[in-house]
């Protein structure tokens, strides 16, 4: 019997490791230094991630299509690629044609009484009533009053440079995306060599084994992310503006879907915006016993309903953990550690359940 087999009984030979060969303390060495190394990395590039993540999601989930057509019709994987991010690109821009003037003429609604929208979201909060606020008496006119000569001050003196700042860096990062997704999908293959390339070779045979276990589940989560994201602001419209009549419908439906994204904290902070708004348009008692109908059944369903059924039981993850990641991917990656907190939860499992041969995750 070879060294590299296991004994009559299943036991491993003496000195050989997990991974079907002996261990070597420098090749496991070499893996911690270059998982810290990409670490650290990221850490000190977060702040430019975001676009490159959203594109490799898109392209990762894209790719297998991609490739299911260019071998059915035996045509060159970039033509098919280029011809796909084409679709991408015609889809995104019907929806800003749809989407975008409704949700422009809200905004300049809000905007056009600043003062008015602001008073109306902290009557909600404290009523008519006034406030002592460090020796001072404040009422919600008050408050509203403070917050817009705040704003104008703010963008007068020197700020509105950096809000534009931001907004050309926006669309930039928005071109930026569609670049990514384009390059992405057509190098899809070469970039998963490389990336397993980074894997010492000792230890690419297990890093193998995980990604079979690992693809479907990320590709299960990241599409039934996208359904139920799309499904929270088609429900959240139809009950928010068709049913209880809101102002601002559309800017909240669309609102709800995105905040989705963000487990357990994002829809919980749709929900109490979505419920202030419902409150302050409220003429009656039932109006806001409506709402708190409408709010039950959209998590119900999203919960029970939805979510199981797109995201599978292989994609779910204990809560407690879900808002350790949240926190802690925030904390060191902003944006872009909230939005990988639940893929990288998930790779830490499939990885642990491999490790230990254990199926039941």
């Amino acid at each position: 019997m070879s060294a590299a087999q296991p004994g009559p009984h299943g036991e491993r030979p003496r000195g050989q490791d997990r991974f079907g060969a002996r261990a070597e303390p420098r090749s496991l060495m070499a893996a911690v230094l270059v998982a810290a190394a990409i670490a650290g990395l990221l850490y000190l590039l977060h702040s430019i991630l975001l676009p490159f993540v959203f594109a490799a999601v898109v392209a990762y989930v894209c790719t297998p299509l991609v490739d299911a057509v260019s071998g059915r019709l035996h045509l060159p994987r970039w033509t098919i690629a280029l011809l796909l991010l084409a679709l991408l690109m015609g889809a995104a821009a019907l929806l800003g044609v749809i989407g975008m003037p409704p949700l422009i003429r809200e905004v300049q609604t809000v905007g056009g009484d600043l003062h008015g929208s602001i008073a109306g979201f902290t009557r909600a909060l404290i009523g008519d009533r006034s406030i002592d606020v460090l020796g001072g008496t404040v009422n919600a006119d008050r408050i509203a009053t403070y917050a817009v000569e705040s704003l104008q001050q703010f963008l007068t003196g020197g700020e509105l440079a950096v809000v534009v700042g931001w907004g050309v860096a926006a669309l930039f990062g928005m071109l930026l995306v569609w670049v990514l997704i384009g390059y992405f999908l057509i190098d899809a293959r070469e970039i998963a060599a490389g990336l397993l390339w980074l894997v010492p070779p000792r230890y690419r045979g297990f890093a193998l084994r995980v990604w079979r276990e690992l693809d479907p589940v990320l590709r299960r989560y990241f599409i039934g992310v996208a359904l139920v994201v799309a499904y929270a602001a088609f429900a959240a419209y139809l009950g928010l503006g068709l049913v209880l009549g809101l102002h601002h419908a559309l800017f909240l439906a669309l609102l709800t879907g995105m905040l989705e994204i963000i487990p357990i904290v994002g829809p919980a902070a749709a929900a109490v915006i979505a419920g202030l708004v419902a409150v302050q348009h409220a003429a009656t008692a039932w109006d806001i016993w409506a709402y708190v109908g409408y709010a039950t059944a959209l998590r119900l369903s999203i919960d029970q309903f939805v979510g199981p059924i797109v995201l599978g039981s292989a994609a779910r993850v204990r809560p407690v953990v879900v808002i350790f990641c949240f926190l802690a991917g925030g904390l060191l990656l902003g944006v872009v550690g909230v939005l990988l907190a639940v893929p990288m939860a998930l790779t830490v499992k499939v990885t642990l359940s491999v490790l230990y041969d254990d199926t039941q995750g």
